[in-house]
Formats: structure tokens, sequence, C-alpha cells
């Protein structure tokens, strides 16, 4: 088996698809959606395809290697996420030759079903109780908000009342048999998170996600000592040597983005990193269909798997959702807040080809938003 053709589509609202196609006519999915810079993997995606066009697609690691390793010039996002699209695709074509899903060649499952949670605001005050009875309403037992919209370096008092008043109100919808997360987003400096954090332990959020952004992991030691509340970070983090240090400093929640990360090859060696240092997975993906069945795969083979994040009805799914580009859509619905093991080949879904590419004829063009602080500096979105 040889492949033959490498293609990428760039969907809406702001994912880019990867196919790979075989001359046996195995075809491989994978989603390499970097949020804002679809055209740059893209750019990186095709020059790949100049070395794999031709070779064996069932030597996933040696692509791999050669992928991350031949080129002076490394790592990093964009790297990083035309590498996980591709080795997406490649297990993709692995199972579907092999009649078994990615799971199975990664050890086989461990678990029957993954628990998923969903995504309920937070930047705005207004409707965030109406947003989490919305998840609940699906099925859900577990929700993420962020803690706050724009954040001074040093919040002022109806700053921090305002994150402890958004947070009580999830809580009180949620009851004590349910989950929310709070993502700080990276908004929060080093001061405010550590003020901040003891606040809110009373109401026992699930995790604290990126309580300082990723080029501050060096301090996620000082945070971890100013609260009990779990933290969790990685979705900025791209390799197993990224990890290392915030699995050191005390992190109890890896976050590594399968579409940004290396893909199924490399998010699985960082589970096992994160196993040494009694660290859960949670990956994060509020992205598309190909990405959230990376992860799940991921997840059924990985023992020290917590839980999973997923795209459907988040903010940013504007012009389409996660399941308008799967044929079948029974495999990633909700089971009691859980969604069952996927059993289909390969990455378990059946991509909806005639709807990927009608969508990338219109394209998208989606960027992060830029927000300033009152005296007009950039801050953090």
């Amino acid at each position: 088996m040889k492949i033959t053709r490498v293609e990428t589509f760039m969907v809406a609202p702001r994912w880019l698809f990867v196919r790979l196609e075989t001359n046996d006519g195995v075809v491989g999915w994978g989603e390499a959606s970097l949020e804002g810079h679809s055209d740059a993997v893209r750019t990186v995606v095709e020059q790949f395809a100049e070395y794999l066009v031709g070779s064996d697609p069932g030597r996933i690691e040696d692509h791999w290697q050669v992928m991350t390793k031949s080129g002076f010039y490394r790592g990093g996002p964009v790297f990083g996420s035309a590498v996980a699209g591709i080795d997406q695709a490649l297990w993709d074509i692995k199972g579907k030759a092999l009649g078994v899903p990615v799971h199975d060649l990664l050890g086989g499952a461990v678990r029957d079903r993954i628990r998923m949670y969903g995504w309920a605001g937070g930047d705005d005050p207004s409707g965030i109780t109406d947003a989490i009875q919305a998840q609940l309403d699906v099925g859900l037992t577990a929700v993420k908000m962020n803690a706050s919209g724009k954040m001074g370096p040093i919040g002022t008092v109806a700053e921090i009342d305002g994150v402890l008043e958004r947070v009580a109100a999830a809580r009180e919808v949620l009851g004590p048999d349910r989950d929310v997360a709070v993502d700080f987003h990276g908004r929060f400096t080093l001061a405010n998170a550590r003020r901040i954090a003891p606040l809110l332990e009373p109401l026992r959020p699930f995790f604290i996600e990126e309580p300082v952004v990723p080029e501050n992991s060096h301090l996620i030691r000082q945070f971890a000592q100013a609260t009990s509340i779990p933290i969790a970070t990685g979705e900025r983090l791209y390799n197993r040597q990224d990890f290392l240090p915030v699995l050191q400093a005390g992190i109890a929640v890896a976050q590594p983005d399968l579409s940004h990360a290396g893909g199924i090859s490399e998010v699985r060696r960082i589970a096992a990193l994160a196993e040494v240092y009694d660290v859960q997975l949670a990956p994060h993906c509020p992205l598309g269909p190909i990405a959230l069945a990376a992860c799940l795969q991921v997840g059924f083979a990985t023992p020290n798997f917590l839980i999973q994040e997923q795209s459907i009805g988040i903010h940013y799914n504007q012009g389409a959702e996660l399941l308008d580009y799967v044929l079948d859509k029974s495999p990633l619905r909700f089971v009691n807040g859980n969604i069952e093991r996927l059993t289909g080949p390969g990455l378990g879904i059946e991509v909806d080809e005639a709807a990927v590419r009608s969508a990338d004829a219109r394209g998208h063009t989606w960027r992060s938003p830029l927000w300033r602080h009152s005296d007009g500096s950039v801050a953090e979105w």
C-alpha cells in the first residue's frame, strides 16, 4: 500500500481537515486545526506531502520521526499541528486496513465509555446558568466555563467578585454531584491567579485551567503551592519536553491537544509521561469531529484518562457544528453524559466527504479576537 494523494480542507467554523488516499482505495482522515492559523498549517502539510506521496502509510512512527526531526527548524504549534493531522490520518488508515479501531492498535480498551464535558460561557456574566442548564439538558454531567472576560493584571474588587459570583452560580445549578472546571485562559497574572484561587476553593472546581500563559510555565509551581484546587494546563504545549516542567511543578491534569501536539503518537507518549507523575489526561478539543474521534481513541486505551472536552454548542461554532461533517452521528452521541466505546475501524467515524468538499469551497477566515485594556494596551484573550 502506498500514499497517492494528500489533501487539506479548510472548513467552517475554524477547522482544517487532512485526507490521505492510498492506491488500495483506503482513505484516512486527520484534523490539523490550529485556530486562527489554518493557512500556515496547510502550507506545512503540503510540504510534508512531497515526502509522503509514494510512501508506505503503515510506517507511522517512522513518518512521525521524519516529520518532526528531519528539518533543522522544528517544533511549535504550526509544525505540530501539521504533523498531528497527518498522524491521525495514518492511524485511521492503519485501523481501516486491519478492520479494527485505533484503540485496539494502542493495546486495547481499558474502559467502555468516556465522560464528556461541554462549554458554558463565563466571559459575560449574563446567561451562565442558562448555558449550564442547556448542557445538563443534553445529558452532560460536567461543564467548563471561563473565569472571566478581560482581566486586569491585578483584579479590582468588582472583577474578583465577578469571578466568584459566576462560579457560585454555576455550582448552584450543578449541585454536589456534577462538576465545573474553571478556565483562567491565560488571562491572569500569577499574582491575580494566586489571589483568586483560594477564594474559589469552597466552590470545589473540578480543576483550574491555564492559570498563567504557557510562556510562564516556570511559575506553575508557585501557583500550585497557593491552592488545593487541581491544576490543568497543556493546550499550548506541543510535545513531551514542553510538558515535563509543568508535570514536575505539580499539575494534576495534562491537556495536550491532539491537533497541535503531534497527534495520536505523541499524545500517547505524553500520557505515559504524565502517569509517572500521577497526572490525569484530559485532552483539549474545542474542535471538529475528527479531532474528537482521535481523542476518544487515545482515551479508550489510556489508563490515566480523566474526561474529554468537545465542542457541540460552543460559541465558536458559527456556520457549522461538529456533527455536520459525519455521515453517522450515533457514535458521537452522548449516553448518560458519556460517549460509548467506538467500535468502527480506524478513528471510528465516517466523514461526510461531500459536506467537507462543499465547505472547503466556502472556506473560513476565523481569527482570534484582539482585546485591549482601558489604557489601550493589549489584553490576553
